[in-house]
C-alpha cells in the first residue's frame, strides 16, 4: 500500500468514526490522537487544554523520530515529553508532510492500518 493509500484510510476512518461524513484536518487529527494519548476518554476540555492535547500529539508522533522521550505522567496523568533533538528548520508544506508521515506510522503501530 502506498503512502497515499495509507493517509486516505487514515482520513476515512476518521470521517467514519469521528465526523458527520466531513474530512478531519490535520489540527483535528492531532487533537484526537492527542485525546487518546491522555487516556481519559471523552471529555470537555478547555481551549488551553485542547493546545496541550495537541502539543501531546506532536511530541508522541515525533518521538519515534529521536526528537521527544516520553518522561512519565504528571500529578494529572498528563503525559510529559523531554526535547531530545531540535526539529529542523521547515517550511509549511514540509511540517505537514513529516506530521502525516508521523501520523501514518502511529496507525501502523496501532495497528489501525
Amino acid at each position: 500500500m502506498t503512502e497515499i493509500e495509507k493517509w486516505d484510510r487514515i482520513l476515512e476512518f476518521f470521517k467514519v468514526n469521528f465526523t458527520d461524513g466531513e474530512t478531519i484536518d490535520l489540527d483535528g487529527i492531532l487533537f484526537l490522537i492527542g485525546v487518546q494519548e491522555l487516556g481519559k476518554g471523552q471529555a470537555k476540555f478547555k481551549k488551553d487544554e485542547k493546545v496541550n492535547l495537541m502539543h501531546i500529539a506532536v511530541c508522541r508522533l515525533l518521538e519515534p523520530y529521536g526528537y521527544y522521550r516520553f518522561d512519565g505522567k504528571d500529578a494529572d496523568g498528563w503525559p510529559q515529553f523531554e526535547l531530545i533533538s531540535e526539529l529542523p528548520e521547515l517550511k509549511s508544506n514540509e511540517q505537514a508532510l513529516l506530521m502525516k508521515k508521523a501520523i501514518i506510522l502511529y496507525f501502523e503501530e496501532q495497528g489501525l492500518i
